[in-house]
């Protein structure tokens, strides 16, 4: 009898048990299907993993124009840039699941610069009000050094709120992946600029508002010119006209530069166009703009602005 009951017991339980197993087989068969992205960088190298539920096939677009149905592929973009990656899963029924991730790869300055060649628009900068800790007037000299020991660095909005010149702050620059390059004026069609080029130029013309005149700072009437081009490059020894060279030139070493064809220029509008890169982020960039703030030197430069620039989103 006792061997009838233990008998019963175990066909009772090897039952539950696989009726459990069963409903978790359903409750795991059951409901939409899933996906979600991983992903590791090395280089331009990507390795994607798809990690789904109720998933049969997987559909990957890179966002360069390739593709793969893999499940974990390995991809190798070309050029370094930003990219959306979609991951597209599908169950046995048809059903698709979405997943989706921008990714950075091998972000150089350049990509930073322009935002690489998936960004038909470019990247917009602007001179920011908000400005750093490094952002100076200082002397066109090898090391900076401050034009004024009483000015260590710029206050937040310091050309609105000292120099009543608030307008510098709106015109816009923007850098594309293909070298093209386009300035925005805005409705004033005035520009940042020298005073002492004005006046050696134009013999003071197109100045529109010389509030920081004690400063050699102006705007002045600009007309960007068409089909501009810019030339980054990320290490050189530049060479600049400056009173605190011998000869009259002195030469920054292992700069990274931004020129510019044409009457093109960046930020700041003087007789030297080409301008030193300090650093550039994602959203921030610091140029160094020179300048000639004396006309018995001129064109030789006596000094240099260090601004930050902000994206423009």
């Amino acid at each position: 009898m006792r061997k009838i009951i233990h008998y019963m017991f175990l066909v009772l339980a090897v039952g539950l048990g696989l009726s459990l197993l069963q409903s978790c087989e359903e409750e795991q068969s059951a409901g939409p299907p899933k996906a979600q992205i991983f992903f590791s960088i090395v280089d331009r190298q990507v390795a994607f993993t798809a990690l789904t539920k109720r998933v049969e096939s997987w559909d990957w677009d890179f966002g360069d124009g390739e593709s793969s149905t893999e499940q974990n592929p390995v991809h190798i973009y070309d050029d370094g840039g930003y990219y959306d990656v979609v991951l597209t899963g599908t169950d046995k029924n048809g059903v698709t699941a979405v997943s989706s991730v921008s990714i950075a790869v091998a972000v150089t300055p350049y990509v930073l610069l322009t935002g690489g060649p998936t960004n038909p628009d470019g990247k917009t900068w602007k001179l920011t009000a908000n400005h750093s800790p490094d952002d100076k007037l200082v002397n066109a000299d090898a090391t900076f050094t401050l034009a004024d020991p009483d000015i260590p660095v710029l206050p937040q909005g310091a050309f609105s709120l000292f120099l009543g010149m608030g307008e510098v702050y709106d015109d816009t620059y923007t850098f594309h992946y293909d070298g093209s390059y386009s300035l925005d004026a805005k409705t004033d069609n005035a520009v940042f600029a020298g005073i002492v080029h004005q006046f050696m130029t134009t013999g003071g013309a197109n100045i529109v508002n010389n509030g920081g005149s004690d400063f050699g700072l102006c705007t002045a009437l600009y007309t960007p010119q068409a089909g501009t081009a810019f030339t980054y490059v990320e290490e050189e020894d530049f060479t600049v006209a400056s009173v605190y060279g011998p000869g009259g030139q002195l030469t920054y070493p292992g700069v990274s530069t931004l020129d510019f064809s044409g009457t093109g220029f960046v930020g700041f509008w003087d007789y030297q166009r080409k301008v030193i890169v300090q650093e550039i982020t994602d959203k921030t960039m610091r140029l160094v703009m020179f300048m000639s703030a004396s006309p018995d030197y001129y064109p030789l430069n006596t000094h240099a602005l260090i601004l930050t620039f902000a994206l423009v989103e």
